[in-house]
């Protein structure tokens, strides 16, 4: 965890002064999503952060693949909310996440734009406070109907079917687009109890998965398995986990 969240202060030191910046260089990924200079930066810094005090581990990352191999593989997701970043929303975050023998063990989500970090670690607990604060646990909310929860979703247009989703967000109380890593840390929060991703990444849901898990809330892809490479993901409080599951099954994007 001390090496997760120097590699969280290394990325904040990088991101922050260059949000807002109008000469931000940006190019658009084969898969048309957007990468900016930021991006790779913060994933080169990452890399020599990890190189240089677990030089065996192996990394996967965004934008630079895979490098090394092992039992212990880092996972980055330098900027989760890219479009966000280059049109000067704060909503982003810096993603690291340590996976030993196949099971995420430590995640870190830093957001320097919203002055929050939240980071957990496997059977510790998650929690959640400014960066360099102690922070303060988190745990999910206890709604245990449907009608009363509030949901969030990602991007409408990256469903394969949005009409579940639709289904959805009428039954629920309420329904939000907070999108990308925020929906699911709210979710850790309580603040919300059920967020959708209908695509996405390893490097998207890795660090993600055990903060929501360690809150006592729960981690799938819209089939309900508990995968990270199922190309998207579902995180809930747990209670009303198998009907949402239930609803959108089958709508989300298949794995990559």
């Amino acid at each position: 965890m001390q090496l997760a969240m120097a590699a969280a202060v290394t990325a904040d030191r990088i991101t922050l002064p260059a949000f807002g910046k109008g000469n931000l260089t940006v190019d658009v990924k084969p898969d048309l999503s957007p990468v900016s200079e930021a991006d790779r930066a913060v994933e080169v810094a990452i890399r020599q952060l990890i190189a240089q005090q677990r030089p065996a581990d192996a990394v996967l990352g965004e934008e630079m693949g895979t490098t090394g191999g092992g039992a212990r593989r880092w996972v980055i997701d330098p900027i989760d909310g890219t479009v966000n970043f280059v049109r000067g929303i704060p909503v982003w975050a810096t993603l690291i996440a340590l996976e030993v023998d196949g099971e995420i063990e430590i995640g870190v989500a830093s957001a320097p734009a919203l002055g929050r970090r939240w980071w957990a670690v496997r059977g510790e607990g998650a929690f959640a406070g400014g960066p360099g604060t102690a922070g303060k646990r988190v745990h999910v909310s206890g709604v245990t109907e449907l009608a009363e929860s509030a949901i969030s979703s990602g991007c409408i247009g990256h469903y394969r079917d949005p009409r579940p989703l639709v289904e959805l967000a009428r039954k629920a109380k309420h329904d939000r687009g907070f999108g990308d890593f925020w929906q699911h840390v709210l979710v850790a929060e309580g603040s919300i109890d059920v967020a959708l991703e209908p695509v996405g990444s390893i490097w998207d849901f890795a660090a993600l998965q055990v903060i929501v898990e360690e809150a006592g809330g729960r981690f799938t892809d819209f089939a309900g398995a508990r995968r990270l490479d199922g190309g998207n993901a579902v995180s809930s409080n747990g209670l009303v986990h198998d009907e949402v599951v239930g609803l959108v099954a089958g709508s989300g994007q298949p794995p990559p």
